[in-house]
């Protein structure tokens, strides 16, 4: 049983919780006008991205593959723009994130992420800071929903679950978060209010 009045760690995804993001509108600028299906190109292309999110294949690798699939003329870097012009500020999100913060309790992210979007993410997005810890899935060759990653954030903190509270918004990641003992919510951006009426309650037992 957690302790009363203890601080809680937060384990936060960043894909449409702290950030919303589309990966289809930014790539569409990169396909060739002769393909008849762009949505088929692009759907390739990401169904291929677990490989670059577990670190099976390095950044160039991905961007020329994906460009062969796409039939375009642009460059590596291009694609990189593309790839990193996906993302939204969820600034109702990160309201919550700096009131957490402001009470002491510990924030940790947890993203199926990749090395296009690392280090560039959070130096576009300074709120990140706040976030001491990281776990990001190519970096440790795991992703979510795999129990793994969540053994690996207990025992890289010494984390009790009973005290870890996680959001995401992917209901595969919370039910794995649930069978490890995690406080969980899973998080729909459109209908951010109930969030902040759980994190209430959550706020209020840690304070006890």
């Amino acid at each position: 049983m957690s302790s009363v009045g203890s601080p809680k760690t937060f384990l936060f995804d960043i894909g449409r919780v702290l950030l919303d993001f589309d990966f289809e509108s930014s790539l569409a600028q990169l396909v060739s006008n002769d393909i008849e299906n762009p949505h088929d190109c692009i759907c390739q292309v990401l169904a291929g991205k677990d490989a670059l999110e577990k670190g099976l294949v390095d950044s160039a690798q991905y961007a020329r593959w994906a460009l062969d699939i796409l039939q375009g003329d642009a460059t590596i870097e291009q694609f990189y723009r593309a790839w990193r012009k996906i993302f939204t500020y969820n600034q109702s999100m990160w309201d919550c994130v700096g009131r957490i913060a402001g009470c002491d309790h510990a924030l940790i992210l947890i993203s199926n992420i990749n090395a296009i979007h690392c280090p560039w993410i959070f130096e576009a997005y300074p709120g990140f800071a706040l976030f001491k810890q990281r776990i990001l899935s190519f970096e440790i060759g795991m992703l979510k929903p795999d129990p793994a990653i969540y053994r690996y954030a207990i025992d890289t903190f010494n984390l009790n679950p009973e005290n870890t509270v996680y959001i995401d918004d992917q209901p595969q990641n919370i039910a794995t978060g649930k069978s490890m003992g995690f406080q969980c919510w899973q998080y729909d951006i459109r209908h951010h209010a109930p969030f902040e009426d759980w994190l209430q309650t959550i706020l209020i037992d840690a304070d006890r």
